[in-house]
């Protein structure tokens, strides 16, 4: 009997490492799939490089703008996902004042004015007893060095042209988790339980002490429902 797949999506200037802990924790029971999101701008080219990676049937999850492929994915192919994970993410579209911000970086982009994640925006991403820690801040620094300009620019575009997705949560049907920080900013803890509340077969997990990166900065208690989820 072949072993079951999982299809991990990466969030905005995030590689596999930000799903280490968890690849290292669950190659016991499942075989998992991380595709390069970032060479792609649109959410459209991002589900169909994530689909070709993948066999007939998978679990899916998806962190962060990894989450917003993951709906794009149900769209295009429900049927051949299993189970969802919705890690620190959100089915509602960019504001207004969301997008224009993105335009602005990626016209600072286009001037050379990339720096990948500078350690003054951590703030903004980890929670307050995280930042200070090399273990989970330096690997956030080092993934948008990775990911590059260009990387940067793809995902940020794909990003602001993201649709609603709120509509899909109703019609999903196989299990699934919603993960989030409890202090997590970028999609906070509202948004997660909107969705948890809108999707019939859902459980919603709240990581205490935690800002936007769960999957760094709350590993095992990640991993721990990512396991149970898999395996019940």
């Amino acid at each position: 009997m072949a072993r079951p797949t999982l299809l991990m999506l990466p969030g905005l200037l995030a590689t596999r490492r930000v799903f280490q802990p968890q690849i290292e924790a669950l190659s016991d029971i499942v075989d998992i799939v991380v595709p390069e999101l970032w060479h792609h701008d649109s959410m459209a080219a991002m589900a169909e490089v994530a689909l070709a990676q993948a066999p007939a049937r998978f679990a899916l999850a998806g962190f962060s703008m990894g989450g917003y492929v993951a709906f794009e994915i149900l769209r295009r192919a429900a049927q051949r996902v299993e189970r969802l994970a919705l890690i620190d993410t959100q089915a509602t579209p960019d504001a207004s004042e969301a997008t224009a911000r993105r335009r602005g970086l990626i016209e600072q982009t286009k001037i050379g004015r990339f720096h990948g994640v500078q350690p003054s925006l951590l703030p903004m991403i980890l929670h307050p007893s995280h930042i200070a820690d090399p273990a989970i801040a330096q690997p956030i620094l080092d993934m948008a060095l990775e990911v590059g300009a260009e990387g940067f620019v793809n995902e940020t575009r794909a990003t602001m042209a993201r649709p609603d997705s709120r509509s899909l949560l109703v019609d999903i049907e196989v299990p699934t988790v919603v993960i989030v920080g409890r202090q997590d900013l970028t999609t906070p803890l509202v948004r997660a339980e909107e969705m948890a509340a809108d999707i019939a077969d859902s459980r919603l997990v709240v990581l205490e002490d935690c800002g936007h990166m769960g999957p760094l900065e709350r590993p095992a208690e990640v991993t721990a429902a990512l396991r149970r989820w898999l395996t019940e």
